[in-house]
């Protein structure tokens, strides 16, 4: 699918508030307001649009102890990172989880408490998973840029 000028401008108004009306962006972007639900739709429907979610204050939600946890699993068999990978969607705290390269293979971003929490969470969950060799915390000491929204 081909993205134009107006359906660029049309995402970054929803990524930065997809609460609006259709017929506030279609006032903003100079378009019928048929218009600009239909091309909401179509780029729902192509899935460009994958979803959409209310951000949580992970403050009021007692959620802002954030730990950024690199894993080493002990052998790289597509068994045992699929294992893993189907493992770690289960853990309701963590909250991204990527595959990367370098001496680490999967960096895990986890939302808890507090530090007796992380404890918690690390030694009844994580390293109770199968074939994790090694883990290294790094512990958010202030969040200075955290966006959702992707630049077009």
């Amino acid at each position: 699918m081909k993205l134009d000028d107006t359906d660029f401008k049309l995402l970054g108004l929803l990524q930065e508030d997809s609460k609006r009306t259709t017929k506030e962006y279609a006032l903003i972007l100079g378009l019928s307001v048929t218009a600009a639900y239909e091309r909401i739709k179509r780029l729902e429907k192509t899935g460009v649009i994958t979803r959409y979610v209310a951000l949580v204050d992970k403050k009021k939600v007692n959620k802002s102890f954030v730990v950024l946890c690199h894993v080493k699993l002990t052998q790289h068999t597509k068994e045992h990172i699929a294992q893993f990978e189907r493992e770690v969607l289960k853990l309701k705290e963590v909250v991204e989880c990527l595959h990367i390269s370098g001496d680490y293979d999967y960096i895990l971003k986890i939302y808890v408490g507090n530090m007796e929490e992380y404890r918690d969470f690390m030694v009844t969950k994580l390293t109770a998973l199968n074939h994790i060799g090694s883990t290294q915390s790094a512990f958010v000491i202030e969040e200075v840029k955290n966006s959702t929204e992707i630049s077009l």
